[in-house]
């Protein structure tokens, strides 16, 4: 096993390479020049479409905006936002949430452009459904010869939407906060049987396809975001003396990485801490990963700038809100400086902290709410995958393997997971990207003529 992990964990660092960085970081920033900073222009009226102002019933799609935005929030306002960013301090030190944001300010621009093409390319599955997704719009958009490039993607897609991070973390907040401190011994037969439970959860709601699971979930991601605020701002107001040194300290940390204690990029600690903060923004907000687009690919709109700019809140609100009060949390509590690396625990510890006795449980139900809603739509963006190569006839039988790695994440180590997830993300950030780059002046032209009739 220990080989195994060292040979993902060596995959991984080999697909986040320079060319990589230059691909997702450099590209965005390219399509945020281009786009005139379009995203940010026009923020108030991306807000109007989601509230459904311009929502029409007879428009072509399975869902609303809302609930598109929901179902791809489900999946990426999850446990990337309190594992993966406590990760992320606890390696790189404040300076990564710098590098967190801008991969998320880029990120949406990258949103704008990959969800327009999403909705601009739509394609149909082998029983003539619309479908939207990387994959429909490579083959759509630049024709039957990129079809291996699109097939690209949904390989990796099928195992980079496995649940696996997000039970092994939930398996993990479960043993530290509940079982353990009432003295239930953990090990892998009580991991063994959350995987368990969780498995039955899941099958029941994904049997009910996307419908159940856009409903489901739009239900629970404003009530766990909402709770989660809630319960960090009480941190904030409990520590309020250091909030403002703190905050501070991740804008002069992410240049000095004076406490970044991972590996060196090109030489130096500071090309790593920016790799770092990349690669869990990546992560976090999946910009120029492409999976959102399965999920905006499938909502009821004939109008492809304005799904584009539905999707574009997206790294707002999962990265610049949920990851920062994660962050905000991890800091000003202290815990940052021990040396648990264990991803949930460090988030737990600074719930415990700053609110004895009923932090840990109000942090445990917000893992509860935010990874089992990304159980849900997860499964979704697989069986497109799966349906793309093999028939929208055999997408089901992704399910039979989706529902055992919920088992494989919760007893697996929390690293070999990681980078297993980290690793398949890059692979298909790049036919996401490369297709994005030489479709975006058909995005910025169809951006020029809804434009023009919206003012």
């Amino acid at each position: 096993m220990s080989k195994i992990d060292q040979f993902i964990a060596d995959f991984a660092s080999l697909v986040w390479g320079i060319p990589l960085v230059i691909l997702l970081i450099g590209g965005g920033i390219y399509l945020l020049i281009y786009s005139r900073f379009l995203p940010f222009r026009y923020l108030g009226h991306s807000i109007e479409v989601l509230r459904g102002k311009y929502n029409n019933p007879d428009d072509p799609g399975d869902i609303n905006h809302f609930q598109a935005l929901s179902t791809a929030l489900s999946s990426t306002v999850g446990m990337g936002n309190i594992a993966g960013v406590a990760v992320a301090i606890a390696v790189g030190g404040p300076g990564a949430i710098f590098w967190l944001w801008v991969s998320a300010i880029v990120g949406m621009a990258t949103k704008f452009f990959t969800n327009t093409l999403a909705v601009m390319y739509r394609g149909r599955d082998s029983e003539g459904k619309i479908q939207g997704g990387v994959m429909y719009f490579i083959v759509e958009g630049l024709g039957k010869k990129w079809k291996p490039v699109a097939a690209f993607f949904a390989v990796a897609g099928l195992v980079g939407a496995l649940p696996v991070f997000n039970v092994n973390q939930l398996t993990q907040a479960i043993n530290y906060i509940l079982l353990e401190p009432n003295n239930v011994e953990t090990g892998f037969g009580t991991s063994l049987a959350i995987g368990i439970i969780l498995t039955i959860i899941t099958t029941i709601v994904i049997i009910g396809g996307l419908d159940r699971i856009s409903k489901t979930v739009s239900k629970l991601v404003p009530a766990m975001v909402l709770l989660y605020f809630v319960s960090v701002i009480a941190i904030l107001l409990v520590h309020y003396d250091v909030v403002l040194g703190y905050f501070s300290m991740i804008f002069t940390d992410a240049f000095a990485a004076e406490n970044y204690k991972g590996d060196p990029l090109l030489g130096g600690l500071l090309g790593g801490l920016i790799l770092l903060g990349i690669r869990r923004g990546a992560f976090s907000n999946e910009a120029g990963i492409g999976t959102a687009t399965m999920a905006h690919g499938a909502s009821k709109t004939s109008e492809p700038v304005r799904e584009g700019l539905i999707a574009m809140l997206g790294p707002a609100i999962d990265t610049l809100v949920v990851c920062t009060l994660t962050a905000m949390a991890i800091l000003v509590t202290g815990v940052w400086r021990t040396e648990d690396v264990n991803g949930v625990s460090l988030t737990a510890a600074a719930f415990e902290e700053a609110i004895p006795f009923v932090g840990n449980y109000l942090l445990l139900l917000c893992i509860l709410a935010f990874s089992i809603s990304s159980l849900f739509s997860y499964s979704y963006y697989g069986t497109k995958c799966l349906s793309f190569l093999a028939g929208a006839e055999n997408k089901k039988y992704y399910n039979y393997v989706y529902v055992l790695s919920i088992l494989v994440g919760a007893t697996t180590s929390l690293s070999f997971i990681l980078n297993l997830i980290d690793g398949f993300f890059a692979l298909m950030a790049i036919p996401t990207m490369i297709a994005t780059l030489i479709m975006a002046p058909r995005v910025m032209k169809a951006a020029k003529i809804y434009f023009s009739k919206y003012n």
